[in-house]
Order: C-alpha cells, then structure tokens, then sequence
C-alpha cells in the first residue's frame, strides 16, 4: 500500500511535469513565433526606410544641382552683393520716392542730343538710334551740327526730311580765339563752343527738363534707351549725383564680367562722358561758367564736380568708332577699340535701383571692399598665389603704385584731378581671369588727394 502510494505519487509528479513542460514548450514555441513576426515587420520597415531614404537622396540631389545653379559663383558672390547692396535695410525715404516717381512719371521727356561736325558716318549712330528706340515722342533726336560741312549736313537732312530728327546749325563759324602756343587746340575750343550752343538749345528753346548727350562717332546698345530711361529717376532725386554715362572707361570684354555683368551699375567719381545724361537743373548751374575750351577735364574739376558721382555701368552702352578727330585718335588703338558693347539687353524698368543711391551704396560697398583678402597685382595678372577663387583687393598707396598695377592689369591708368578712371572712393572695379578684382588705397586713407595731375 505503501509502494502503491508512493507510485502513484511519482506517476502524479511525472504527468505534472509533463503537462508544465508542454506548457512551457508550448508557450516557447509562441513567443519564438511572435519574435519571428515582429522581426519580419522589423524588416520590411527597414526596407521601407531605406526606399524612402533613397527616394529622398535622389530628391535631394536634383535640389543641389538647382541650388548651384542659382546660387552665386564664388567668383559672383561680389556681384550679386553688389547687385542688391540692401536687401536687409529699410527702404529710405529718397528710395521710395524714386519708386513713386518711376511709377508717376513714365510719360518724361527724355531727348537725344547728337553733336556733330564733318564726318558723313553719323549715319551710322544714327540709324543705331532709330533702330533701338521705343518711342520718337519719349525720346526725341536733336542733331546738332557745328563747322558747316556739306557732306555731314547732306546726311543730316536726310533723317530730318523724313521726321526722324530734328536738325540745328552752331551759327557762330568764326574762328576762336585761343591763348598763345594753343593754336593746335583750336578744335577743343570750337568744341566747347558747340556744346554751349547744343545744350542752352535743349533747355532754353526746347525747353526740356534732361538730355542724353552723344557725339557722331558712337554705337548704342540695344538697352540704351532702357538704361537712360531707369535711371533718370536716380539722377533726379539723388543730389550727390551730377550725371549718368552709358560708358565703362575700362570696358574691355578682358575686363568685364561678359555673362552676368550686364545688369551691373556702379557710383563713380570720374565723370565719363561718351553717351551721359545731365538734367537742367545742373545746366543752371554750369552754363554761367562753362569753359572756352577743354569742356570735359572742366567737368572732372572738383570745384564742377562738388564730390558728386555719376552712375556708370559694368558693361558699356556705348562704344566709338571716331578713330579720327580733334584728340587725333588719343587712346584709341590702345584701348577704346576694345571697349566691349553690351548685347544682352536689360529691362531696366523692372530691375529695383535703390540701392545705388548714396545713403546705401556707399557704406556696403566700402566695407565690402575692405573685407576682401589682399593681393599683389602680379599674381592676379597670372592668376596665381591666390587664396581662392573669390574676389580679391590690390592695395596702392600713392598715384606710381596705382599706376603700376593699372598697366599690369591692362586698365587705363591716368588721372583726371586726382579721380582714377572709374573710381569712387579711389576704388577701381574689374573682372579679371573670372573674378572681380579691387585697386583700392589703403584703408587708413581717407578719400584721395586732389592735388593728383
């Protein structure tokens, strides 16, 4: 009884064993199962993953490759600051009122005045002014002719006969009288004469309120009436500007920036001329005092030009093809023949010019200059021992050291009452080997000596 027990006991524990076990085994075999699931989701969310991750590689490649293509060239990040000097600032007071008076006064006159003496070529600057401008009421063409050729005011008549232009005669033919051993400058004297006649005819018996002013020896761009027409307001209502030129006395294509630089304006201290507009407002101020002669370096005075700059543009809206004449072809094959013609037009009715007036051009512009890494002329003229691709500062202390990197950098390295060609502040800008280059004076020197020749 006590074995039969005791088996019984151990037949109990054994089933009891057998029933935990299967139990346990079975609930092994579940969770085994259940772990097997779970990492089989596991998996294909990582799958999944990795799909999306890789669809939004590719995503995010194709926006790089946008990116790059809007974003500005390290060789451009110059430019485009310099093409929206004030995006981060409050529109001024005199900003605004630019903008109300585009919008206000579109319908402004603006004529062209064309100075002419003995060369029957005006035929060539002038159909290049009928071809290009939008409209004969806005923009009218005045020719002025001085030294009575024949053959000259044959061709003049011509566009005056079929209601192109108007033509006018410089009455006074008699010779000048100039000072003792400058007989040779007579032309200049004749010159300035004709230019006193052309301009009291445009806001005297005209009577109108601003002139372009050309001569008969230039090509226009297309965009040249664009660029007048935009920036007149700028010259209107910024009084620390005296004029606006359609000429880059630097302007060589080797010097430009060819691809993106056709929007590009700049202040200048120099005055340009070559295709420049002035308002009346100024010519009541320099008719009573206009020169006998050399009318242009007059202009460059500083007592004429009263630290006023005028508006100049990266690429030339001029270019003259007057090899022969008064100055005997000065600078011509060395440098105007190469003056490059803007030929990708710009609206500039729909570009915002605000920033170019003083109160925000001057202070980004300088500072910009100013942090850019210094250089030597030599090594930007060979492109070499730079430290990157980006713009870059050439330094000069006197009139020699400007001179010298100027030759080096094939610009035009004269001064005009101490004001280097194209300069404002002493700042001279070029695109060079595909970067923007500054001949800057140092920065401890505050504005540039007058007493330059």
């Amino acid at each position: 009884m006590k074995y039969k027990r005791l088996g019984f006991i151990v037949a109990f524990c054994f089933v009891s064993w057998l029933v935990l076990a299967l139990v346990i085994f079975s609930d092994n075999l579940a969770k085994k199962g259940d772990v097997e699931t779970r990492k089989g989701s596991l998996l294909k969310y990582i799958k999944e993953l990795e799909l999306q991750i890789s669809q939004q590689e590719q995503t995010y490649k194709l926006l790089v490759e946008k990116l790059k293509k809007l974003t500005p060239r390290p060789e451009n990040v110059v430019q485009a600051i310099e093409l929206k000097l004030i995006s981060d600032r409050e529109p001024t007071t005199l900003s605004v009122a630019i903008r109300q008076d585009v919008l206000q006064e579109k319908s402004v006159i603006l004529p062209v005045l064309v100075f002419s003496c003995n060369r029957p070529d005006i035929r060539r600057s002038l159909d290049g002014l009928l071809k290009y401008r939008p409209d004969a009421k806005k923009f009218p063409i005045i020719v002025s002719q001085d030294c009575a050729h024949g053959a000259t005011a044959k061709v003049i008549r011509s566009y005056s006969d079929a209601s192109q232009v108007t033509y006018i005669q410089q009455p006074d033919q008699s010779e000048p009288i100039v000072p003792p051993g400058e007989a040779k400058f007579k032309g200049y004297f004749k010159i300035a004469r004709h230019y006193l006649f052309g301009l009291k005819q445009i806001f005297r018996t005209f009577n109108y309120t601003a002139v372009i002013i050309v001569e008969d020896d230039l090509d226009v761009a297309p965009d040249f009436f664009s660029y007048f027409a935009s920036t007149y307001q700028l010259l209107k209502n910024d009084p620390t500007l005296w004029c606006v030129s359609a000429w880059n006395d630097n302007g060589k294509a080797t010097l430009v920036d060819m691809q993106q630089g056709n929007e590009l304006l700049y202040r200048s201290d120099f005055f340009p001329g070559l295709g420049w507009m002035i308002t009346k407002q100024l010519w009541d101020e320099l008719e009573p005092k206009w020169p006998k002669s050399y009318w242009d370096d007059w202009m460059r005075r500083p007592e004429q030009r009263k630290d006023r700059a005028c508006i100049r543009p990266e690429i030339s809206r001029t270019r003259t093809f007057g090899k022969i004449g008064v100055s005997n072809g000065m600078f011509f094959d060395k440098h105007l023949k190469y003056i490059k013609l803007n030929e990708m037009p710009v609206d500039f009715s729909k570009q915002n010019l605000s920033h170019m007036v003083q109160t925000a051009y001057d202070a980004d512009y300088i500072r910009l200059v100013y942090s850019l890494p210094v250089v030597s002329a030599s090594d930007v003229r060979t492109n070499t021992n730079l430290p990157f691709d980006g713009p870059v500062r050439i330094t000069y202390h006197t009139k020699d050291t400007f001179k010298n990197a100027a030759k080096l950098l094939g610009l035009m390295d004269d001064f005009k009452s101490g004001v280097p060609r194209t300069g404002y502040h002493g700042i001279v800008s070029v695109f060079l080997n595909g970067r923007r280059v500054y001949l800057a004076p140092h920065s401890n020197w505050k504005g540039y000596d007058l007493t330059w020749s």
